[in-house]
């Protein structure tokens, strides 16, 4: 178990925030506004964040799991050494935030006080998935479902602060909310048949849709309690994974196609499910096309700084993918020219890229119907 990070290291993270923020900036278009000041109000008041390892920064820490990150080297090129993140440095959402204006990271829920509710928290969990079982064989974790209950709690202690249920609500409507889920209920359950029987049990076409009927419920139950604008980030090319690559590419370099089919199949049905949330009250609901924003780091890595797209920077066997990067064990160096930094995981280098795209589309198949940017200025 890591240490708490000092109030020194701590510093140090939010000076390389302020740094990030100023190279995000400088990379974006020409026709760009210029960047506020450092002490203007973020684009939004708050930003709640649900998901899985992708963007889990420290919820698992005291979890009795394998899902766990709070270990070198994860976190080498992250100011606080190892918070949790599974990742070199920061993930997407760390990003995003910057770029909403935020002055600092999202805090993990299970660390956040009761005043850094009202900014917002990070309620991701490594290995949950939609479905309740998904990721058992890894030991513990804070399902979708169990993200949604920490989020009512949550909703319940913002009513306490600001008074009355009506001015939580109005709080909670001017919020970002990103919600990524589904890529362990097809890594850690669907194409598990040693552990789950989803995958004989389901066609692809009909796992799909028992996935997004449940996810529809879930979020509806998010909703009720006052999200208004929510980003549906779909789900990555999970079959282009060293972790894939090594048990199932007789290549090493061409991606799983059965694995990345059901999963399209999956992230189809989430623009309809924006489309029907959308028909709500005050809902603004919009999918990220993750996937395709992957594909184009995939097929031109050069063109974005990047030379190695099949191996992890840090793990074990057939493309540093058959097993995750291990404590104390020494990374790639030159971490920034690698899109995975383990078995499973984005770089961060890949996930500045991934960014930047999911706040501002740079093209219009990158999102339905709006990016991150113009979902924070809809009222």
């Amino acid at each position: 178990m890591h240490a708490p990070a000092t109030k020194r290291e701590m510093g140090r993270a939010r000076r390389r925030f302020v740094v990030l923020l100023a190279l995000l900036v400088a990379a974006s278009s020409s026709t760009a506004p210029a960047p506020r000041p450092a002490a203007a109000a973020p684009q939004v008041p708050c930003y709640f964040i649900f998901g899985d390892s992708l963007v889990d920064n420290g919820n698992n820490n005291l979890i009795v799991s394998i899902a766990r990150a709070n270990y070198p080297p994860y976190g080498i090129d992250f100011a606080a050494g190892p918070t949790g993140r599974f990742c070199n440095g920061l993930t997407t959402v760390d990003i995003i935030a910057k770029l909403l204006g935020f002055d600092d990271y999202i805090p993990p829920f299970v660390a956040a006080t009761s005043q850094q509710l009202l900014t917002g928290v990070n309620f991701a969990s490594a290995a949950a998935g939609i479905r309740e079982e998904t990721g058992q064989q890894l030991g513990g974790r804070i399902t979708f479902s169990g993200q949604i209950q920490n989020y009512q709690s949550a909703v319940q202690q913002l009513v306490s602060i600001l008074g009355d249920e009506d001015s939580a609500a109005a709080h909670l409507s001017r919020c970002i909310f990103t919600v990524g889920m589904g890529s362990n209920d097809y890594l850690n359950n669907y194409f598990m048949p040693a552990f789950y029987s989803t995958g004989r049990r389901y066609t692809p076409e009909q796992y799909a849709d028992v996935l997004v009927a449940q996810y529809s419920r879930q979020l509806q139950v998010m909703y009720n309690y006052g999200a208004r604008k929510v980003a549906l980030m779909g789900v990555g090319q999970v079959g282009c994974s060293p972790n894939e690559l090594a048990q199932e590419s007789p290549s090493g370099v061409t991606c799983v196609e059965r694995i990345n089919s059901a999963i399209r199949m999956f992230n189809q049905r989430l623009v309809g499910l924006v489309d029907q949330f959308n028909t709500l009250p005050g809902a603004h609901f919009t999918y990220i096309n993750v996937y395709g924003i992957f594909d184009d780091l995939l097929k031109a890595p050069g063109a974005h700084g990047l030379k190695v797209t099949n191996r992890g920077c840090c793990g074990v066997g057939r493309n540093n993918g058959q097993v995750t990067c291990l404590p104390f064990q020494t990374p790639c160096r030159n971490r920034q020219e690698y899109l995975f930094w383990d078995a499973f995981h984005p770089t961060e280098a890949a996930n500045i890229l991934l960014s930047q795209r999911i706040y501002r589309a740079a093209q219009p198949s990158d999102v339905h119907p709006v990016d991150i940017r113009t979902l924070a200025r809809l009222y």
